[in-house]
């Protein structure tokens, strides 16, 4: 149970790494005569380019083992002068259990910073804080799962997903947060999608959406080039996935600092280690 709670909470710190790791904007406009596809084409360059946002993201998902879940939050992402992430999610439920309190996580390179109600009652914290190495969490193998289950939330490998879309088409503008859109609607194949990612990303993606046929997305595009929102449905054979990702203030100064040291302790290895 230990395990399987500081796990959850190290994976929703890796949400935030794959849920915004690349994106950007030369705001230079989109001709609004440009062919749907060739929007998502430009979209997924622009996205590439991003060093700083913010999003908000609402996840479920249902799987034929694990039941159903929930998570609901917002983040903070730079990756410039080094990658870092403030995360809050205020809901995270899986399986009809969840975690009271929420998780908060500030993420700093290889090393995830905790503040879980649950987690610390479990441990007999005394900090509010606790110190964990993403590495620590299992063996590699097990967050390499962790990152696959989350990568096709990363918005600048989705944008690349969806340009394998064979049906995609503008179904009208409306706004979004106050940006004006473009809204797209369409569908890709999972096979074909993940091969136009990265090389080294496409293990990751594969395993991902292997639980997925064919993806059904709407994104709404503004004229920077730069989606303004994201929804995603996908289902097969009783695993469903249906996720919803607002986006803004792009590359925007962000400050994302660690907790105070005093403020943190350490994960005690023998209870990190515990099944």
């Amino acid at each position: 149970m230990l395990k399987r709670t500081i796990s959850l909470a190290a994976a929703g710190a890796a949400l935030v790494v794959a849920a915004v790791a690349g994106c950007g904007t030369n705001a230079q406009p989109i001709q609004v005569n440009l062919a749907a596809s060739e929007v998502l084409a430009q979209a997924a360059q622009k996205t590439a380019e991003v060093t700083s946002y913010t999003v908000d993201a609402v996840l479920n998902a249902t799987d034929t083992q694990e039941g159903s879940g929930r998570v609901q939050g917002r983040m903070l992402y730079q990756s410039k002068p080094d990658l870092a992430v403030d995360l809050t999610l205020d809901t995270v439920d899986m399986g009809g259990k969840s975690l009271p309190g929420g998780v908060r996580a500030v993420l700093q390179g290889d090393t995830v910073y905790v503040k879980v109600e649950a987690l610390n009652k479990m441990l007999g914290a005394t900090k509010p804080w606790i110190k964990v190495s993403l590495d620590q969490v299992g063996d590699r193998s097990q967050v390499d799962q962790y990152l696959a289950q989350i990568q096709q939330f990363d918005l600048a490998n989705v944008t690349k997903l969806v340009t394998a879309s064979k049906d995609v088409k503008s179904v009208g503008n409306e706004s979004v947060n106050g940006d004006d859109t473009t809204h797209y609607s369409g569908s890709f194949p999972v096979d074909a999608a993940v091969l136009l990612l990265p090389a080294d990303k496409q293990s990751l993606a594969r395993t991902s959406l292997a639980e997925l046929k064919d993806v059904k997305f709407d994104i709404w595009v503004a004229s920077d080039g730069l989606p303004r929102k994201l929804a995603l449905n996908g289902q097969k054979e009783g695993d469903k996935l249906d996720a919803t990702l607002f986006f803004k203030d792009f590359n925007k100064p962000v400050t994302i600092q660690a907790p105070p040291a005093d403020q943190v302790g350490d994960l005690p290895q023998a209870q990190g280690t515990t099944n």
